[in-house]
C-alpha cells in the first residue's frame, strides 16, 4: 500500500508552494507507472524524506532496490548522471530511469548505516578520505551536464542585486568572500566532478567493510571543494569546533595531499554564500559568518 507521510506532504508545499500540491497527490499514480515500467514492487517510503519521496522496494528478481520520485526532475537527472559517472568508484548503481518521469530505481546499500555511526572522528574521517579518493577523478563530459561553482555561489551576485553594499552581513566578509571566490576559480589546478554534498549522512556503509556514496549534486570545480560539507557536519564530535575542524583538515591533508590554507580559503567563501542562503530563507544568518570565521582561524594557523 502507498504511504504518503503527512509530514512529508507539509514540508514539500513549504519548500515549492501550491505548485507542489498536485505532484504530491500524484505519487499514488507515479509509484504505479514506475512499479509497471521498472518491474518492481515498492514498500515503504523512508523514515527521513526531504525533497524527494524515497521508498525501499523489490526488484522482479527479489533484490532491494531503492524507487526515487523527485518534483524536481532535472535536479534528479543530474543526479543520475553523477552516480552514472562514479560507477565502479564506490557510488550505488543506477538500475534504471525515467527522466521525463522524475523516477529512478537504485541499487540498496546493504546494511546502509550511514559513516555518522563511526563515533570515533579520526577513524570517519578516514573513511571519508577513502571514499573522497575513489571518486577523485579528470571531469570529462559535457559541462552543461552538470553545475559549475560559479554558479553554486550565484547567492553572492542575487546579494549585491538586493543589497549593494547596504545589506544585513559585515561588508568586510562579503568583500574578502567574493574575493576569496574569484582567486580560487582562477587558481583551480584540478578540476574533477564533484559529488558536492559528500557528507556523513551521504556515505552508506556497504557490504563486509566498503562503504558507498549516495545523493550527489553533481557539480564541476575544484577538487577542495568537495571537502567542505564533510567539514560542517558534526563539528563538534570528540572535541570543540576549532579543534575538530584543525584535526580533520590535517587528516586530510595527510591523507589527499591538499593544502590546508585553500581549503580554509574555500571555507571562509562557502560560510558567507551559507549566510547569504540564509537571508534569502529570512533565517539567521550568523551562523554562516560563524562557520567563515572558524575556516578564518584555520587559515591564519596554516
Amino acid at each position: 500500500m502507498t504511504r504518503i507521510p503527512e509530514d512529508f506532504h507539509a514540508k514539500m508545499i513549504s519548500v515549492y508552494g501550491t505548485r507542489a500540491e498536485e505532484w504530491v497527490r500524484s505519487l499514488p499514480d507515479l509509484i504505479a507507472k514506475s512499479e509497471a515500467q521498472f518491474g518492481i514492487k515498492a514498500e515503504a517510503p523512508f523514515d527521513n524524506l526531504s525533497y524527494n519521496y524515497i521508498a525501499h522496494g523489490m526488484n522482479g528478481e527479489g533484490k532491494p532496490i531503492v524507487l526515487k520520485l523527485a518534483f524536481e526532475k532535472d535536479e534528479l537527472a543530474r543526479e543520475m548522471r553523477t552516480l552514472s559517472a562514479f560507477a565502479e568508484r564506490g557510488a550505488v548503481q543506477v538500475l534504471e530511469r525515467n527522466d521525463e518521469l522524475g523516477a529512478a530505481v537504485l541499487e540498496r546499500a546493504i546494511p546502509g548505516t550511514p559513516l555518522s555511526a563511526v563515533r570515533d572522528d579520526n577513524a570517519a574521517t578516514a573513511i571519508f578520505c577513502e571514499a573522497f579518493a575513489r571518486l577523485r577523478r579528470p571531469f570529462v563530459g559535457e559541462e552543461a551536464d552538470f553545475r559549475t561553482l560559479r554558479r553554486w555561489f550565484e547567492a553572492f551576485v542575487r546579494y549585491r542585486s538586493r543589497f549593494g553594499t547596504e545589506g544585513p552581513l559585515p561588508e568586510h566578509w562579503m568583500v574578502r568572500a567574493e574575493a576569496t571566490l574569484e582567486e580560487l576559480l582562477g587558481t583551480t589546478a584540478e578540476t574533477v566532478l564533484l559529488h558536492g554534498d559528500l557528507h556523513h549522512e551521504n556515505i552508506l556503509r556497504y557490504g563486509d567493510g566498503g562503504w558507498a556514496v549516495i545523493d550527489p549534486k553533481g557539480m564541476i570545480g575544484d577538487i577542495y571543494f568537495e571537502t567542505l560539507q564533510y567539514l560542517l557536519n558534526y563539528v563538534d564530535r570528540d572535541g570543540d569546533c576549532d579543534t575538530v575542524l584543525s584535526r580533520r583538515v590535517a587528516i586530510m591533508s595527510d591523507r589527499l595531499g591538499l593544502d590546508r590554507g585553500r581549503i580554509a580559503r574555500w571555507g571562509i567563501a562557502r560560510g558567507v554564500l551559507e549566510a547569504c542562503w540564509a537571508i534569502e530563507d529570512g533565517a539567521d544568518w550568523k551562523k554562516g559568518i560563524g562557520i567563515s570565521e572558524r575556516f578564518m582561524k584555520l587559515l591564519n594557523e596554516a
